[in-house]
């Protein structure tokens, strides 16, 4: 029986292409792999087991319902009575107020409405000034010095004209199924007793220019949310399309920005110096959920995707789980944003999950048959077991990531001598139960995910016989249970 560990090393032909040689083969001290994490959290994995299909197409339809979901229609008073997106608001409002009182009472119900002033500029998606709303569900932790993660996914939709607020636009993947994500990890967690704060997020406005996610992004920094995560779930329908080949059913893409985009430049400066445009926080997250995955879907032996015209492929079978991410080194798609930006621009980890091929016909569409092709996001080319997998990985991180320790503080690499040893020094965790530890984790530089490691126990400091030149470390918190933080990167100190 492989361990999680050996399954996670073994899939990384999904995430990186790279051979390593003899020339490569990792010294004395690194001859020791990671050991194996604990089996998957029991409380954890029971939560992800309550995680329906069923629910999930219930929400998605239900979305589907209000007609037209345009941000813009929040103004409109000629809409038929249940349609538009106040409707749709009110909905989700209940929805997370209903979850709450399976539990008690458990979740803060909250909506956060403002006015995003119009503007007649060339471009300009809002023209007048619209009514914005965005609701979400606080399930707060047992600690307060214990960090928060959020997920989230918009609930506004359009068609193919973005400032028509009349035409039909179901936006079943594009967003609902990402809403669904939300609702559906509030009903699984919800019962759970954490340390750390979790936050359920509808966001409005994507669609007209990101303008509901940038508003609940300044309110966290404003008031000081101490997010360690954000999870962004957008176009995670799993598109089922007649005679698509090309699609796949047992990936996710998880897109992460590199050098942070809320880094001052001499913060920019010295990621570029030192190599670690691969080690920003939103990398650092997308990792964590490479590694929870092989804990929570069983793994199983498939042969590499065939290769492509100009790609090379490894010939070697692998191990990965069933449903797994695939870490895109990008912030997003081309020509394509999302709300996880809005709070990579306030300084918080972030990163989204998006399905592994998508459908442009049912995207931002208005709804039509043409030639033969049917345009429009509509309800039956999604697949609601996909997402109820994404909305297990989800669910997985985020219970996970709020019963951790806290990430290590000012984490350092001591560059006082010119020699080829390592020693890493940092600061506990703001949030560090009794029993926390400290892992210190490295790879090679051609290396995606994380292939060593050496636990430092309680202490704030670890000396190792390996070249700080020629790998790449971080440090995370351990807890007795072996929820783990997200590694922390260290800056060169003297």
């Amino acid at each position: 029986m492989k361990s999680a560990r050996t399954c996670i090393a073994a899939a990384a032909w999904v995430f990186s292409m790279s051979v390593v040689g003899p020339a490569q083969a990792a010294a004395a001290d690194m001859a020791a792999s990671l050991p194996p994490l604990t089996k998957p959290d029991p409380t954890i994995q029971a939560a992800l087991t309550r995680i329906s299909p069923d629910n999930i197409q219930a929400d998605i339809a239900k979305l589907v319902s209000f007609g037209t979901r345009s941000t813009l229609s929040s103004m409109d008073t000629d809409l038929p009575a249940g349609q538009g997106i106040n409707a749709a608001a009110d909905w989700i409002e209940s929805a997370f107020k209903a979850i709450s009182a399976q539990c008690g009472g458990c979740l803060e119900v909250k909506r956060d409405t403002f006015e995003e002033p119009g503007s007649t500029a060339r471009g300009a998606r809002i023209a007048r000034p619209t009514k914005l709303t965005n609701v979400y569900a606080i399930l707060h932790g047992a600690e307060k010095t214990a960090p928060w993660v959020l997920v989230t996914g918009h609930y506004d939709s359009r068609a193919t004209d973005v400032m028509d607020s009349h035409a039909g636009s179901p936006g079943a993947n594009d967003d609902a199924s990402g809403v669904a994500v939300s609702l559906e990890s509030a009903r699984a967690l919800s019962s759970m007793k954490l340390p750390g704060t979790i936050v359920f997020v509808a966001v409005a406005g994507e669609e007209q220019g990101l303008n509901g996610s940038k508003h609940l992004a300044h309110i966290a920094k404003e008031e000081g949310w101490p997010l360690e995560a954000v999870l962004n779930n957008d176009i995670v329908g799993g598109d089922t399309t007649p005679g698509d080949t090309l699609q796949d059913k047992s990936a996710v893409r998880v897109f992460s920005e590199s050098v942070p985009s809320s880094a001052t430049p001499e913060e920019q400066k010295q990621y570029l110096a030192l190599g670690a445009e691969n080690d920003s926080p939103s990398r650092q997250l997308a990792r964590t959920i490479a590694e929870l995955a092989p804990m929570y879907f069983k793994p199983t032996e498939q042969h590499p995707p065939p290769a492509t015209p100009g790609m090379m492929r490894s010939h070697l079978v692998r191990l990965i789980p069933a449903f797994h991410p695939v870490l895109i080194l990008r912030r997003d798609r081309y020509l394509r944003g999302g709300d996880h930006t809005s709070f990579n621009g306030e300084g918080f980890a972030a990163v989204r999950f998006t399905e592994w091929r998508e459908n442009f016909d049912h995207q931002h569409q208005t709804l039509r048959t043409e030639n033969g092709t049917e345009y429009g996001d509509l309800l039956k080319f999604v697949d609601f077991s996909y997402v109820a997998n994404v909305a297990r990985m989800n669910s997985a991180t985020l219970a996970t990531l709020a019963s951790a320790p806290g990430e290590p503080q000012h984490v350092q690499v001591l560059t006082r001598a010119l020699d080829n040893n390592t020693e890493l020094t940092w600061e506990a965790s703001a949030f560090a139960p009794r029993g926390t530890m400290y892992e210190v984790v490295w790879r090679e530089p051609t290396e995606t995910l994380w292939t060593h490691g050496r636990s430092a126990g309680a202490a704030l400091s670890l000396k190792l016989n390996v070249s700080k030149d020629n790998v790449l470390f971080g440090v995370r918190a351990v807890d007795p249970a072996g929820h783990f933080s997200p590694a922390v990167a260290p800056v060169p100190a003297r």
